[in-house]
């Protein structure tokens, strides 16, 4: 961890210093230099962004940045938890991942099954004009995953001690002296689809024509939240947000209807975001790339195609604005691992971690992402 003020700046911390791109950090640098700007921290898992680094944690001051929050605008992990015996994996592979083709939707696939939702009759569509114009296509993609380093996984979840499992008030099964309890859940990724990357692009045109921003900086222009500008961008994140969760809902519904059970746990967390901080209301704490981790809250912290994801509980650390990495981070990027990686030596790090994988590609494999054990 380090703490790093320049000129004309605030100052922040860093965390996992070496395990950062360069270019990461200067994007950080400029982030703080911005006259709103009051507190910052870097993640562990940072890489270089559009305006605020993936990974890059900001607090402002009554203003929000709609590239400090992200494309992908609620974009979250959420974990089920399932009494279902985990040997279901080994047993009957096959049938699951013929059960995950079927339920799930990814890229540009929609499902024609899915009529419509209260998230669908919110207030914003009529209050807003814009977002008038998302209606339609949000609607589509209900349920829907998109693509990239979004996921829907099969897999076991593992505590090393039965007290890990109690604080989670999960039952004590499948346990012996030698063995970890196990679990089978279901883990998914991704956010609020097209109606996100559309709210995030619109009112980063109108944050850049208010604050005359242009050149290299542009994708930092703020909205005031005294402005009328700054209070729609609220509300449509917001909606963006809960849209994300929905789909979230309805992807876990959608299989746990498939397999027959029903969740005895669900964990889940926003992490492309910005909230009002709880003591200091006019404090806005734009998290791009970073988890929530305040003092006792559960998260999920994912890891690659073959590494772990972790469940973790909050520090409440101020030096990180309580937050956390949200996952590995990227080392190769996507046109780097593409032209570095061979489909072959995917698929011997693939079979030799016991991993089936329906659908992705060099852009995506583990070999592309940072240590998560060392980014933990």
């Amino acid at each position: 961890m380090s703490k790093k003020k320049g000129l004309y700046s605030v100052p922040y911390t860093i965390f996992g210093n070496e395990y950062i791109d360069p270019e990461a950090i200067r994007q950080m640098d400029e982030a703080v230099r911005l006259p709103v700007s009051l507190r910052g921290a870097l993640m562990p898992d940072a890489h270089v962004g559009y305006g605020l680094p993936i990974g890059g944690v900001l607090a402002t001051y009554n203003s929000i940045i709609p590239f400090g929050v992200g494309m992908d605008i609620g974009c979250r992990m959420c974990l089920s938890i399932y009494k279902t015996d985990p040997g279901i994996i080994e047993k009957s592979r096959s049938s699951l991942a013929d059960l995950l083709m079927k339920n799930t939707r990814f890229g540009r696939a929609e499902f024609s099954d899915i009529e419509g939702h209260q998230i669908l009759e919110r207030s914003e569509f009529k209050e807003i004009p814009f977002l008038r114009t998302l209606k339609d296509t949000a609607r589509q993609q209900l349920g829907t995953s998109g693509h990239g380093n979004h996921f829907v996984d099969m897999g076991i979840l593992r505590f090393e001690t039965m007290e890990e499992a109690e604080k989670l008030d999960l039952p004590v099964r499948h346990h012996t002296e030698e063995s970890p309890l196990l679990y089978f859940s279901i883990l998914s990724h991704s956010g609020s689809r097209n109606m996100g990357a559309q709210i995030a692009r619109h009112y980063t045109r109108t944050a850049q024509e208010k604050r005359g921003m242009s050149g290299a900086n542009k994708n930092l222009a703020w909205l005031d939240l005294d402005e009328e500008e700054g209070q729609e961008y609220w509300k449509a994140m917001n909606l963006a947000g809960d849209y994300s969760a929905v789909n979230h809902r309805l992807i876990h519904q959608r299989l746990s209807g498939a397999l027959g059970e029903t969740p005895i746990k669900i964990i889940e967390n926003h992490h492309n975001f910005a909230w009002r901080d709880p003591r200091e209301e006019h404090i806005i704490i734009h998290r791009k790339g970073a988890t929530p981790a305040q003092k006792d809250s559960l998260a999920i912290i994912p890891g690659s195609m073959t590494a772990p994801a972790y469940i973790v509980s909050g520090l409440g650390n101020e030096s990180s604005l309580c937050s956390a990495a949200h996952g590995a981070g990227r080392l190769l990027s996507r046109n780097q691992a593409k032209k570095k990686i061979r489909k072959n030596q995917l698929d011997d790090k693939l079979k030799q971690s016991g991993v089936t994988l329906l659908g992705g590609g060099a852009d995506e494999a583990p070999m592309a992402y940072k240590d998560i054990n060392r980014v933990m």
